[in-house]
């Protein structure tokens, strides 16, 4: 699976964190780090259904997994329950990355 994401993401840091510790492989691509991967996930964002609602909210989609049947989800946390795993809690407060301030 790849994670399209960002590390600036307080989502995305919480998705890796939750993956790593419970050890599932996944490529984590940072789409601040290369255009290449930016115009990759845009162009996700831009055809797949799974978007709509980010985008109608003017959220950014982050993370979105890109499972190995190139099906998309953006619900890492579901994934988790699914498999019969606990979220982790966070430590501390992250200052959340949308405009309104409540998710990303």
């Amino acid at each position: 699976m790849k994670i399209y994401g960002s590390e600036m993401c307080p989502d995305c840091v919480a998705c890796k964190k939750n993956f790593d510790h419970y050890g599932i492989e996944y490529d984590f691509i940072d789409i601040n780090l290369s255009l290449r991967d930016l115009k990759q996930f845009l162009i996700y964002r831009d055809h797949d259904h799974v978007f709509n609602h980010c985008k109608e909210i003017n959220d950014i989609g982050l993370p979105a997994l890109v499972m190995d049947d190139d099906s998309i989800s953006l619900d890492w946390e579901g994934l988790l329950k699914e498999k019969g795993l606990t979220i982790l809690e966070e430590e501390e407060t992250v200052e959340a990355c949308s405009l309104d301030r409540k998710g990303c």
